[in-house]
């Protein structure tokens, strides 16, 4: 059965949706009160879900476009590193950390975009969806920073950024070794 015109452009609104909900989430976050917390961790687990949720239905409905695999990632690191570098002054994580994980994506999509110049593609692997996964976790939890019950959403969204970290130095290593597995075919 042939999706519709809705189910067609489905994926691409959801995709829309994570980047306007941006500006909401840093006006969220902008307000500091505790209340506003929670609402910014909310915005912004809606606005993770529908990555998840824009990948399941273009592969549902097999809709995936140009424009959806050009947009999606974009609108993931705007989602991502716009609430990473917010956090900064609120003094909820390190500098260093958001430098580190920042320059490790652009290193890698600048890498990605190289290799597919030369008719190659690097797919995700996955540690890579793993670090997203627990980012995902993570941002909300550092976002509310405060106890829910025995949970000090601090700590599990503090350490959670370093785990994540840990797995994209990790899957930063596995796209150069792929890089260099493909760049020696490329010269053959």
């Amino acid at each position: 059965m042939k999706a519709t015109q809705w189910q067609q452009q489905l994926p691409l609104w959801l995709t829309y949706f994570r980047m306007a909900a941006v500006p909401f989430i840093v006006a969220l976050i902008l307000l500091k009160p505790a209340f506003w917390n929670w609402l910014s961790a909310i915005f912004f687990t809606l606005a993770a879900l529908s990555d998840w949720l824009d990948g399941y239905f273009a592969r549902k409905y097999k809709t995936e476009t140009d424009l959806g695999k050009l947009l999606d990632p974009i609108a993931d690191k705007f989602l991502v590193s716009t609430v990473l570098i917010l956090l900064i002054p609120l003094e909820r994580i390190e500098a260093l950390l958001v430098v580190l994980l920042l320059n490790r994506d652009i290193i890698i999509n600048g890498l990605r975009s190289f290799a597919a110049s030369q008719g190659k593609i690097i797919s995700a692997g996955s540690l890579g969806k793993w670090k997203t996964a627990v980012q995902m976790v993570a941002i909300p939890a550092i976002l509310i920073y405060e106890n829910v019950g025995p949970l000090s959403c601090q700590w599990i969204g503090y350490w959670g950024l370093w785990i994540s970290l840990i797995l994209s130095l990790i899957s930063a290593a596995q796209y150069l070794w792929g890089y260099l597995k493909l760049s020696q075919t490329i010269g053959k």
